[in-house]
């Protein structure tokens, strides 16, 4: 990982440049995954790499240990200077390192998608042209923030990605596009903190999504999350979540008569 700073809050988020630390695969699989076995956890792990060999070998040595449900691929994260966002911005890179490592493992393969990007549709259309089984977006924007007193900026390594409620529009709107474009699954990410948040994500055509920045303010939103939602179909007369998917009605609205 990056040197501290790391995280700069933000007036609608925060902006982070945390790198990609971890203790490594082998340790991973050696002595975090058996206790997530014990706990009943679904576990989908994020991979990363700077090459393709690196995503390739450590999704095979992944897919030789039970307890690993899918594989995600990190080809996004905007705060590091080599790796994976060099695949993510590329249409070729993206539909090479998807199929690079189809090759090596049956489990699904979700690759995470940048923002940072013109046109993320296409990227989700490279990723299931290599046979992707889902996709994930978006990863963090890049921005930076500065310390107008120093004259320096906030974070050790300048720039960081900025997440929280601030890009939720954005976001959801990405994952409007890709719906209209792909038929793969997709998992909505993006500032979301409540029910309503997450709702906007499903409706416009995720069929899950993940929660990070507002763990920080409040590590049990899960909990509301889902009571949220509980109370959104009892109240719509909506037996599934997945009814929900893609439903976004986009007709014109009928003008009152005057």
């Amino acid at each position: 990982g990056h040197p501290p700073p790391r995280i700069v809050e933000t007036p609608a988020g925060m902006i982070n440049a945390i790198g990609l630390q971890g203790v490594g695969v082998h340790r991973f699989v050696a002595e975090q995954l058996p206790r997530l076995r014990e706990r009943g956890a679904t576990v989908i792990v994020n991979v990363c790499g700077t090459t393709l060999d690196e995503y390739c070998e450590v999704s095979r040595v992944l897919s030789d240990h039970e307890g690993v449900a899918a594989l995600e691929l990190n080809i996004s994260c905007p705060n590091i200077k080599e790796g994976g966002i060099q695949f993510g911005c590329s249409l070729s890179g993206t539909h090479d390192v998807v199929s690079a490592v189809k090759k090596v493992t049956r489990l699904p393969v979700i690759p995470k998608l940048t923002p940072n990007v013109t046109d993320v549709a296409s990227f989700a259309r490279a990723a299931e042209d290599a046979g992707a089984d889902a996709v994930s977006l978006v990863n963090t924007f890049l921005a930076m923030a500065i310390d107008v007193e120093t004259r320096r900026p906030r974070l050790s390594n300048v720039m960081g990605g900025l997440s929280g409620p601030a890009i939720r529009p954005i976001a959801v709107r990405m994952v409007y596009e890709c719906r209209q474009r792909t038929s793969l699954p997709i998992v909505g990410i993006g500032g979301i903190a409540s029910a309503s948040d997450a709702l906007e994500f499903i409706i416009a055509g995720a069929c899950a999504v993940q929660v990070g920045t507002a763990n920080f303010v409040d590590p049990f939103v899960w909990a509301k999350l889902a009571s949220g939602l509980d109370d959104y179909m009892r109240r719509h007369g909506v037996a599934r979540v997945a009814d929900l998917v893609g439903t976004l009605d986009t007709s014109p609205r009928e003008r009152p008569c005057t």
